[in-house]
């Protein structure tokens, strides 16, 4: 079975267009619509009511709560730096959370990175490692002893041109290797999110679609949802 992640909105927000869902609601919505369509997994940014991503416990536990009620598949949320700058603010609103998500991404590349993962671990949530081209992520990763814990690792292409995104991928790839033991789920984003998703067809790799990695679809036209996003992804 092909393991598709879906990414619902990420950091986008309002400007973005109304097809992108902010609120626990829209969240659930498109969540279950997107599972109908084929995807295994949820990945969504948590907003707070001015739509900026947030880890706060009651904006985490209120999406949680709404998409969980739409789908059975596992649901993660992001722990990215740019909702919680201060790392140990950070890690202290993972221990507030009152509704844990199944499994939580970790950019390995943040400062902090290691702590936040520790505890996410020992509330029981999963983490997924996420690996940014670019970066001194996969060495650091490499060197981790938390490696063997996590649930996956996400290589992450940052490169936008799509000429130069499957080569990034491949390069991402190779200096992730594979002492870890973990799945690894390869995703891009933009302008690269449709060359990496064929990379990883190709590859028997974990995949990664939805509107936080990209607005259009593979012909350059604009994508009428996230559901849609997963079925063009299946059908490559």
């Amino acid at each position: 079975m092909v393991f598709v992640q879906v990414c619902l909105n990420g950091a986008r927000g309002a400007a973005d267009g109304a097809v992108v869902p902010l609120s626990p609601g829209a969240l659930a919505e498109a969540a279950g619509a997107a599972v109908a369509a084929g995807a295994s997994d949820v990945h969504v940014h948590p907003k707070s009511p001015c739509g900026q991503d947030t880890l706060s416990p009651r904006s985490v536990a209120a999406t949680l709560e709404a998409v969980r009620n739409r789908v059975a598949v596992p649901v993660g949320v992001t722990t990215g730096a740019w909702a919680e700058p201060d790392p140990d603010a950070r890690v202290a609103r993972i221990r507030s959370w009152t509704v844990l998500p199944d499994h939580a991404s970790v950019n390995w590349h943040e400062a902090g990175a290691e702590a936040v993962a520790a505890a996410l671990l020992e509330r029981g949530v999963g983490v997924e490692a996420g690996i940014y081209s670019g970066t001194d992520a996969a060495e650091r990763f490499a060197a981790s002893p938390l490696a063997p814990r996590v649930l996956r690792v996400l290589a992450e292409v940052t490169e936008h041109e799509p000429g130069a995104a499957e080569g990034a991928a491949r390069a991402l790839l190779d200096d992730i290797g594979s002492g870890h033991g973990r799945p690894v789920l390869l995703h891009g984003e933009e302008g690269g999110a449709w060359p990496v998703l064929r990379v990883a067809a190709r590859l028997g790799l974990g995949m990664r679609i939805g509107l936080e990695d990209t607005l259009v679809l593979p012909d350059g036209g604009r994508a009428g949802s996230n559901a849609e996003l997963v079925e063009v992804a299946l059908r490559l």
